[in-house]
């Protein structure tokens, strides 16, 4: 009978260490990839309220971005790291200041605003898609405010800001004389919020 309990509390204990090792032993997950992309765009074409959108936090009390803010944006299987930089006039001088090390851009437009802003925005884009730093990443320009009734269609954007096929995919010489190729998108932001 002896033999019995002692070979129960054996296979107890072998039961017990198996879960163990299961549950405690497996070790931190993988970190998840990490990328730093830059939000640029001017005054009031929602940088904040998306960023903070798809950071899950509440949409009361957002204000206006003076300088510039880093926010981590977790998704399943990577996190980014935007730095949103203020669209304000005496602020986006210094823009470039805050490119170095962006692996991305991502470029806000009030598709609601006015002319004068739209060509104001479209001359800092311009800026943007040739600065050195910039001039090879990927440009993803979100077509913001598409809910107010003024708004133009994405397609409209698109037309507008000279991103159809051919200037769309370009392409730039490098010092080396390597090809480059540049893909920017512009999309809606209700369209990308789904599709995320």
């Amino acid at each position: 009978m002896s033999e019995c309990i002692q070979l129960s509390f054996a296979v107890c204990r072998i039961g017990i260490y198996t879960c163990f090792r299961a549950l405690c032993c497996k070790g931190p997950p993988p970190p998840r990839p990490e990328y730093d992309l830059v939000c640029i765009g001017l005054t009031g074409s929602g940088k904040t309220s998306l960023l903070s959108q798809l950071c899950s936090e509440s949409p009361e009390n957002i204000v206006s971005t003076t300088g510039f803010s880093i926010k981590a944006v977790p998704f399943q299987n990577a996190i980014l790291n935007v730095k949103e930089l203020g669209g304000a006039d005496n602020i986006r001088k210094y823009w470039s200041r805050y490119y170095q090390g962006s692996q991305g851009v991502i470029f806000v437009l009030d598709s609601a605003s006015s002319e004068d802003d739209l060509e104001t925005a479209r001359n800092e884009l311009h800026s943007a898609l040739q600065h050195p730093q910039l001039c090879t990443l990927p440009f993803l320009i979100l077509a913001n405010h598409q809910d107010k009734p003024a708004a133009r269609s994405v397609q409209e954007a698109s037309k507008e800001w000279c991103c159809e096929e051919q200037t769309c995919h370009w392409q730039r010489s490098s010092p080396a004389d390597v090809r480059r190729r540049r893909f920017c998108r512009i999309r809606g932001v209700e369209n990308m919020l789904c599709s995320a």
